[in-house]
């Protein structure tokens, strides 16, 4: 009788104790592992982009206006969304909206990456091609002409219609996914880590 009463109360449901599951990604040290590659895979693709602004401007025939908004397109939505974000950052699950804006950011450099499988290989050449539509998008002067008051009509290239739109949503993409990334990070960071790893993490 006394030990059906002492099994009854240690386990009254009858039911085996509970089993404490495994989770090896519940810990904070992996959080800041997976963190900083994705802050590194984040500043990998913009400063790609940045570096690589004057080439698609040549190979899409760009104007220096249109290849300066593309470069600083991220900012904007960047600029617009990071005051709410840190607002409500304490709401939140802020390691969604982390694994959220990283996955953001992946699709805005698929799509960024899109044209070039869009509009073929690339061939440079020093030469200018004198073909009738003018689908490099430059200005061509004509020499035999002797008058130096030319003016020159602007013709665009076909392939910058789909390019460029496609570029810029990209770069919208990507100031938006990197948004929650680094506010979020470093917040959470500093409330779950101790008061002796936070710095070091940080």
């Amino acid at each position: 009788m006394v030990g059906n009463n002492m099994n009854m109360n240690s386990n009254p449901s009858g039911a085996p104790a509970a089993v404490r599951r495994w989770r090896p990604f519940n810990s904070i040290k992996v959080f800041v592992f997976c963190h900083s590659l994705l802050q590194l895979a984040q500043l990998l693709v913009s400063g790609y982009m940045k570096s690589s602004i004057s080439t698609i401007e040549r190979r899409y025939g760009l104007s220096s206006q249109k290849s300066g908004i593309l470069a600083a397109f991220n900012e904007v939505g960047n600029t617009v969304l990071i005051i709410f974000v840190s607002f409500f950052g304490s709401r939140v699950h802020r390691p969604r909206y982390i694994g959220g804006g990283a996955l953001l950011a992946c699709l805005a450099s698929l799509l960024m990456a899109m044209p070039h499988f869009l509009s073929g290989k690339y061939t440079y050449t020093d030469q200018i091609s004198f073909s009738s539509d003018n689908s490099s998008g430059l200005c061509i002067v004509s020499s035999s002409s002797s008058s130096s008051n030319q003016t020159c009509q602007e013709h665009g290239n076909s392939t910058q219609e789909v390019v460029y739109p496609l570029l810029l949503l990209g770069q919208l993409l990507l100031g938006i996914g990197a948004v929650p990334i680094q506010p979020f990070g470093i917040s959470y960071i500093d409330d779950y880590a101790s008061r002796t790893n936070s710095p070091l993490y940080l």
